[in-house]
């Protein structure tokens, strides 16, 4: 917490759900290659006790029920007026498609942090292959945030939200995940663009949230 409290005194948590496994497990495939959907695909087939193997991954999208890539995220805290200097930690396991797909957040937001980043070597050593261990790493820095966003909810996403509630007073933003969905579509369509409408209707968005 020091070290990261030294970079920059303040900083947001960004619980980047992301990974191999979880987009598997969704059925979410938007922003792919067809290699890619297809691994996730035989994945989650091959994932005995994952029951629900036939996903529509168009249909989860709309319905919020996908994760928001690393490029949404992007440009959903940009348009809530966080601006590119913002110390953002990566509460996450390994970015399905690595730093390619991550450098779509880190062109917006290139002052990324990971554990692996503030932690040395041999202090990481006692984690390796304990993911539990490893994720309360995460989670601690993400309850002591001081702004926790989670790009897909979830079972620690849920916990640091409550943990942060009962401390009091620490701002937590849960992303409209659905509502976002229509949104980073007409920017596809360039029928919006980023900038100030786009603030606006986002930050209208999660007035509440």
């Amino acid at each position: 917490m020091e070290r990261l409290r030294g970079r920059d005194g303040r900083y947001v948590a960004l619980h980047l759900r992301y990974e191999k496994n979880m987009l598997s497990f969704t059925g979410c495939t938007y922003g792919l290659t067809e290699a890619e959907s297809k691994e996730l695909t035989i994945m989650r087939e091959n994932t005995n006790h994952w029951k629900v193997k036939k996903i529509n991954s168009i249909e989860q999208r709309l319905e919020g029920n996908c994760p928001l890539t690393p490029k949404e995220v992007g440009i959903f805290l940009r348009a809530l007026g966080y601006p590119s200097s913002t110390l953002i930690y990566i509460a996450a396991g390994e970015i399905y498609g690595g730093n390619s797909r991550l450098s779509t957040l880190s062109s917006r937001f290139p002052n990324l942090v990971f554990k692996e980043t503030l932690a040395t070597k041999e202090e990481l050593e006692g984690f390796t292959n304990h993911a539990s261990q490893s994720a309360a790493i995460d989670y601690i820095i993400s309850v002591e945030s001081d702004v926790f966003v989670s790009s897909f909810s979830g079972n620690m996403g849920r916990a640091v939200e409550g943990h942060r509630r009962f401390l009091g007073h620490r701002r937590t933003i849960t992303p409209d995940r659905k509502g976002l969905v229509e949104v980073f579509d007409r920017l596809e369509s360039g029928d919006l663009r980023e900038g100030s409408s786009l603030s606006e209707l986002v930050r209208q968005m999660h007035d509440n949230r």
